[in-house]
């Protein structure tokens, strides 16, 4: 057995198991559709007789995602791009990740098309890292701001003694990992992100493209879910809208399942349910919201990124 089949047997089962664990969740999600199907139904019917003017609104916020995560990784990168084909490669990126799992789809074309520029691979692999970390750290950032202002919404779950014990011991696992046989790779791993960072702040404009465009990013996903909720008159304030938004993706996003299909849409409907809307309209305005972002910007998104990989930028 070659050296070249140790290295995929890994990524084979990695695969494996995370297509295991999509099909898990895709299963019990189309169980619970099923199970509530006329709520859903009913919810589809509303969303055909919204108010046409907040569902525009929704759409165009919608279409300003993808310049504002282009302009992010234009931050991440200390030389210029071309923003016709970034803004391109975001928008086919975004149609990537709802094909591969937990955002591999986005990462990926964002590798591949920077490499495409010209960006050694390590170079690119960092600044796909520090896109993706900025915007974590924004999103963590305006979901305790949100927290802070609207107490009382989001409760802790109660936390059982098996699941901190197995958390205990992953996180010692980690410590282990890190700490000992990783320690050296991590070491040099971390101080070239922190060298590279540190590049990237030195000049303003960068770190504002970053920052500002991480932030801009989240934001506008929060104005499309709530433009949606005022287009099915949802009685739900705009800033609980989106503190719901954040937590539910941020819960979602721990199941590897392409774009959170599924997960984020069930994770949704709960948080809105419980936050006092009907379940009619939660299940209209998560469908209207993922018509918007997910299932409409889909085809063209791939055909984007065959004609970027046909071109030869990816």
């Amino acid at each position: 057995m070659t050296s070249e089949h140790l290295l995929d047997a890994p990524r084979r089962r990695r695969a494996y198991w995370h297509a295991a664990l999509t099909l898990v969740v895709l299963t019990a999600v189309l169980c619970l559709a099923r199970r509530h199907w006329p709520v859903l139904e009913t919810g589809a019917v509303r969303l055909t007789v919204a108010d046409r003017g907040w569902l525009l609104a929704a759409a165009l916020a919608t279409l300003a995602t993808w310049p504002c995560s282009a302009l992010a990784q234009q931050g991440a990168v200390p030389c210029r791009l071309s923003p016709g084909r970034l803004v391109a490669g975001q928008f086919a990126g975004s149609a990537a990740n709802h094909v591969l799992p937990v955002g591999l789809g986005a990462g990926t074309v964002n590798l591949r098309f920077l490499m495409r520029c010209g960006i050694p691979i390590a170079d690119a692999a960092t600044a796909v890292v520090v896109k993706g970390t900025a915007g974590a750290l924004v999103r963590g950032a305006l979901l305790a701001v949100l927290f802070a202002a609207c107490p009382g919404i989001l409760h802790v779950p109660q936390i059982g003694g098996g699941f901190l014990l197995a958390s205990c011991a992953l996180a010692a696992g980690a410590i282990v990992l890190v700490t000992g046989p990783l320690r050296v790779w991590c070491r040099r791993a971390l101080m070239a992100v922190r060298t590279y960072v540190g590049a990237l702040h030195a000049r303003p404009a960068r770190a504002a493209a970053l920052w500002g465009g991480s932030l801009a990013f989240v934001t506008l996903h929060c104005a499309v879910l709530i433009a949606v909720t005022r287009a099915v008159a949802l009685p739900l304030p705009p800033a609980r809208v989106a503190l719901l938004y954040l937590a539910a993706s941020t819960a979602a996003a721990l199941l590897p399942t392409p774009g959170g299909l599924g997960s984020l849409d069930a994770v949704l409907v709960f948080a809105l349910t419980t936050a006092g809307a009907p379940a009619t309209g939660a299940a209209s305005a998560v469908l209207g919201y993922r018509l918007l972002t997910v299932w409409l910007p889909l085809a063209p998104g791939l055909v984007v990124l065959g004609i970027l990989v046909r071109r030869g930028a990816l």
